[in-house]
């Protein structure tokens, strides 16, 4: 899986929308547009294609009823049609599976190729899409927690290092990392478009997809998303959050849709798009990696994830991981084994040294 092979990468421009499979649709639209806001660009009785409200191709995300919750296909958008050809070269140059369709796997969406990629993920690249408004200026549909933006995938597998292997031979650049003192990489992500991530690699038995992210403009709009569900008496599916990650700076929330779908909502990380933008690495026991500030990790959010299925709609087995998880190399239900201390300005992991933390001259 070295992602070095003579045929060209495609231009990946950006994750573009994701297709979950649902056991209860009606259940499933409750939750992304009566909960969410998620706006409707067609539906039918078994399938349904929502976007957010600054998009303007088609959708973001597709409901599709199903006997087994699971992730159909992660789909990237990229730069013109010549790159779907590309995309299709590249794959099958890699050995992996591929099926071509010229017009689409679903509705509004054109020329595509689906693959089953080295690390037995769904992947979709695409450049046809039909063009719907974007409801920027709509500001008589806009929602206290009004989400504005698809912002990445984050997904686990089992050999993270493997991965991002892979995923830079196909274009993706490093923004921020975990590793521990041997060089060890634990999770990584990884952009194409100038913002922290497109997808994160989390290590863990996959392949499965960890969740699906929204952004929103400002922090009160993640809080009105959990009033709204306090309101609802539904309080009880946000598993993590609301809180501020290390790792990419963001406010986030983290709730689960009906089916165990995990959808993060998220806003105020940073631009990456120079050439030269650092890395920032995080040491597997900084507990301020995963949250700058908040309450522990809870265990479900290191091991629950959806399964994903390959081109013929069946689950893909799991591969085992074997300690490349930060769960087995952490203590409790985040390890918490120190806190940076604020003389450390490198807005990264630190070294591992336990120095803690001095107010009003106490230690």
């Amino acid at each position: 899986m070295t992602g070095t092979i003579p045929t060209p990468a495609p231009d990946i421009v950006r994750c573009a929308y994701m297709e979950l499979v649902v056991t209860d649709l009606a259940a499933s639209r409750a939750f992304y547009v009566d909960l969410l806001g998620l706006h409707v660009t067609c539906e039918d009785a078994d399938t349904i294609h929502l976007r957010t409200l600054e998009e303007f191709i088609h959708h973001n995300l597709v409901l599709r009823q199903g006997p087994v919750a699971a992730t159909a296909v992660a789909a990237f958008r990229v730069r013109t049609a010549a790159d779907v050809d590309l995309a299709e070269a590249y794959y099958r140059e890699l050995g992996c599976r591929t099926e071509r369709r010229n017009d689409g796997f679903t509705k509004g969406i054109g020329d595509a190729v689906r693959v089953e990629d080295p690390l037995g993920f769904p992947y979709e690249f695409f450049y046809e899409t039909t063009h719907v408004e974007r409801l920027t200026q709509r500001y008589d549909l806009y929602s206290a927690g009004e989400l504005v933006r698809l912002d990445h995938f984050n997904q686990v597998t089992p050999d993270v290092e493997a991965g991002q292997k892979y995923l830079q031979g196909l274009g993706f650049r490093v923004s921020e990392d975990i590793r521990d003192d041997a060089g060890t990489t634990y999770a990584v992500w990884m952009h194409r478009k100038q913002t922290v991530h497109d997808t994160a690699l989390t290590g863990g038995d996959g392949p499965r997809m960890h969740h699906l992210a929204f952004a929103v403009h400002e922090k009160h709009n993640v809080l009105q998303i959990c009033d709204k569900m306090g309101a609802l008496r539904i309080s009880d599916r946000i598993e993590r959050g609301p809180g501020r990650h290390g790792v990419s700076n963001a406010f986030y929330l983290y709730i689960l849709d009906p089916d165990g779908h995990r959808v993060e909502i998220y806003t105020q990380d940073y631009y990456t798009g120079d050439p030269d933008n650092p890395v920032v690495s995080w040491d597997v026991h900084d507990n301020q990696r995963r949250d700058w500030w908040g309450n522990p990790v809870v265990p479900s959010w290191y091991t629950n994830a959806s399964r994903v299925l390959d081109l013929d709609g069946n689950l893909q087995p799991l591969r085992r991981a074997a300690g490349s998880s930060e769960q087995d190399v952490t203590v409790g239900a985040d390890g918490f084994s120190y806190t940076r201390p604020p003389a450390d300005g490198s807005g990264g992991g630190g070294s591992g040294e336990n120095r803690g933390f001095k107010l009003g001259g106490q230690l």
